[in-house]
């Protein structure tokens, strides 16, 4: 049995979503462009704050892993946009691309048998590729879930999809 392989396989099947929860575009499906600057009643947040914060951290965690000259933003001001800030539609769709690339190089790290999940990152020793991967995995998830079920409280998720 190749444990590595099928390690490989989980870890991505994890950050695909579709297992034990939607996916990044099943979470979006028929999402109403009028609806990407509203806050729920008791939140302080849009839902193109979540998307942007959600791609924020994805990015910051990619380049930690890949680029020893990496400065992650302040915490937390750095990782979500400004309260007041709105989006248009294109800054809306540029948010979802780029969040899918950033996606998309994690997945390739995973993927790419070279990539030693375990060995220390040489420029954070206390760290290893796979806590980080998982990091994302746990962070999409979980904000994927709070944009599910905002969705639902807002009465504005696609009837066939829950």
């Amino acid at each position: 049995m190749d444990t590595e392989k099928i390690m490989r396989e989980q870890v991505l099947a994890l950050l695909n979503g579709g297992n034990a929860h939607m996916n990044f575009s099943q979470a979006l499906t028929g999402f109403p462009i009028e609806y990407i600057n509203r806050k729920a009643v008791n939140f302080s947040y849009t839902f193109w704050h979540l998307l942007e914060h959600m791609r924020i951290v994805q990015w910051d965690i990619l380049e930690f892993i890949r680029n020893p000259a990496h400065v992650s933003p302040d915490y937390p001001s750095g990782y979500w946009p400004p309260e007041e800030e709105e989006a248009q539609e294109p800054q809306w769709q540029q948010t979802i691309a780029q969040f899918r690339a950033d996606l998309e190089a994690v997945q390739n790290l995973v993927a790419d048998p070279s990539t030693d999940f375990f060995a220390p990152i040489p420029h954070a020793r206390d760290y290893t590729v796979f806590r980080e991967i998982l990091l994302v995995a746990d962070h999409n998830a979980y904000h994927l879930g709070e944009i599910v079920t905002l969705r639902q409280a807002m009465a504005i998720s696609p009837a066939d999809k829950w």
